[in-house]
């Protein structure tokens, strides 16, 4: 066993309790921005040992779902739960000791360290005021092991990549030891290997009895990665279940306005294509 794996075997062993697993429910929410209704009547729930993907065109509400589950922003109409509870009577901090959000960037005022930035995500479980732990400074450099990114501890969050920045993002909120996460296309600058091992971490995560609710753009890594696809269309839920069952050619041609096809993958993903590239001849 390595250093980082004998140090994740620790904790989870008892250093650092693994959260009980808690349900996320949206309950007929309907969410207004500068005057327009962006979604309505969105109702659906996020069960403990489930990975659920969030698909739609660009402008559907994804992300805004996101923003409500994690407190940035409040329905117009209905309510964001979190177990028994509306997640808009939650304090912040008590909150982020529950829900962790990785965007799809971070804009920051100051020039953090990749380091220091990964140990912010222990910050709902210090004391007000307080300094961080010996255990949290342990949690932060096992989290950037993980990824393999610890040589990047002393540099600066702004010399990053793109993909790097999301590896960071992402090991920061493990490191918070949230119940579920919420992942704003993680992948999205991420080369294939670490597409796959980021897709792993959150699989694992689930595994323990936590959740995890991921915005993606790419159907095929969708379909092979979560238990259940909620496809936005129209203001709305489109459907909700299976991706064999949601990611159908009738659905993705109402939800994002083009013909695809979907061919079955190996142990039971699909792979989800355009029907062509060229524009249609006008004998077509």
């Amino acid at each position: 066993m390595n250093e980082a794996a004998g140090r994740r075997a620790k904790h989870e062993a008892g250093g650092t309790p693994i959260p009980s697993g808690e349900r996320l429910r949206f309950e007929d929410v309907s969410v207004e921005l500068g005057g327009r209704r962006i979604l309505e009547g969105v109702d659906f729930e996020i069960r403990p040992g489930e990975v659920v993907g969030l698909l739609g065109r660009n402008g559907a509400g994804k992300t805004t779902l996101l923003r409500l589950a994690s407190g940035i922003l409040h329905p117009c109409v209905g309510r964001v739960l979190l177990g028994d509870e509306a997640v808009g009577t939650m304090s912040r901090r008590r909150l982020a000791r529950r829900v962790a959000l990785v965007p799809q960037d971070l804009h920051v005022a100051f020039p953090f360290r990749v380091g220091e930035l990964v140990l912010m995500g222990r910050a709902p479980h210090q004391p007000l005021l307080g300094l961080e732990s010996e255990h949290d400074v342990e949690l932060a450099l096992e989290a950037l092991d993980r990824f393999g990114i610890a040589h990047l501890a002393e540099r600066g969050i702004e010399t990053l990549s793109g993909g790097e920045r999301q590896l960071v993002l992402f090991a920061r909120a493990l490191v918070q030891g949230p119940a579920i996460l919420l992942l704003d296309e993680p992948t999205a600058f991420l080369d294939l290997k670490h597409r796959v091992e980021v897709l792993r971490e959150v699989r694992a995560f689930a595994r323990s009895g936590r959740s995890a609710l991921v915005v993606s753009h790419d159907l095929s890594l969708a379909a092979r990665s979560c238990d259940r696809i909620v496809l936005l269309g129209g203001g709305g839920v489109a459907g909700i279940g299976a991706p064999a069952e949601v990611l159908t050619r009738e659905n993705l041609r109402d939800a994002f306005g083009i013909g695809v096809q979907s061919f079955p993958g190996p142990d039971g993903g699909l792979v989800v294509v355009p029907d062509r590239l060229e524009e249609p001849s006008a004998a077509e």
